[in-house]
């Protein structure tokens, strides 16, 4: 049989955050035609379909371990496959791809603060440092550049939502140490499915606010990329990638998100960056620098 030809990591990589960022589009392009929680829901509904042939064998075999840690697979789901993406779409009604993509880019932060206010993880200077600087640019992003904007609360409830979605998958990701030591198709499937248990009632209630999927082809299109692409192949990608690379420099390509983000955006939402957003992300990349660099 021919040998497959080798795919660059780095690549990989690439197109998982490419894949990503669009997530970001689709949610602000379609937030009229699809409401957060019925995309949320779908998105996920699309994921499974794709992953079940695949990891059907696996969670035949680790069928065990999941029904033991059901528990933490419901918490899994509600965090970070039903809460994040469906905060992160709720978030994008209210405003752009380019501020939900930048501010994204907090997680790092948050997971370094979420340790340190809960599992008494030690701070260093340049730790608080790091926490700091990232916090004052997200400030930048969600006042839009100007202080009157703080001093009035005239503030964009999609940012705020935004963040609380940063804040779900921040411990989502604490919370993985947890995690069944099952395969990572069988536990991807399986967080799917308790994210779908999760999003149901809500979906419910979206619905019975008037709030119902207008089934347009682009719309149809629109979900359809977002459970195949993002949750399915991102992940594949990006498990890919991080086994030949490691970890710790394949988490160097997630910056890829927000530039992607903005380019996407300028594209096919006619969004133009400000000068804040830069300075925004700027000094929130500079916190991760401060939280991540080893000490000489």
């Amino acid at each position: 049989m021919k040998k497959l030809p080798h795919i660059s990591p780095y690549l990989l990589l690439t197109l998982a955050n490419l894949l990503w960022a669009g997530n970001w589009i689709i949610g602000r392009a379609f937030r009229g035609e699809l409401p957060p929680i019925a995309l949320s829901f779908w998105r996920w509904a699309v994921a499974v379909v794709c992953l079940l042939p695949l990891s059907l064998p696996h969670l035949r075999r680790d069928w065990p371990q999941l029904r033991a840690a059901w528990p933490w697979l419901l918490l899994f789901g509600a965090l970070g496959t039903g809460g994040y993406n469906a905060l992160a779409y709720l978030g994008l009604q209210y405003t752009t791809a380019i501020n939900g993509s930048l501010l994204n880019s907090f997680v790092p932060i948050m997971i370094v603060l979420i340790s340190w206010l809960l599992q008494g993880r030690r701070l260093h200077g340049r730790d608080a440092a790091g926490i700091l600087v990232s916090f004052v640019g997200v400030v930048a992003i969600v006042a839009r550049g100007e202080l009157q904007h703080l001093r009035e609360l005239a503030l964009n409830v999609g940012d705020l939502w935004i963040l609380a979605s940063v804040l779900a998958w921040s411990a989502y990701t604490l919370l993985l140490s947890r995690r069944p030591l099952v395969h990572p198709l069988a536990f991807l499937t399986a967080i799917s499915i308790t994210g779908l248990i999760f999003l149901f009632p809500l979906y419910l209630w979206e619905m019975a606010q008037g709030r119902h999927i207008t089934p347009t082809p682009a719309a149809i299109a629109g979900i359809v990329y977002t459970g195949v692409g993002p949750a399915f192949l991102g992940y594949i990608l990006w498990n890919r990638g991080v086994a030949e690379v490691g970890a710790a420099r394949a988490g160097l390509f997630m910056h890829l998100v927000p530039a992607f983000g903005i380019v996407l955006a300028m594209i096919f939402l006619d969004e133009k960056p400000a000068p804040y957003h830069a300075a925004g992300i700027g000094l929130i990349f500079a916190g991760i620098w401060l939280n991540t660099r080893r000490l000489k």
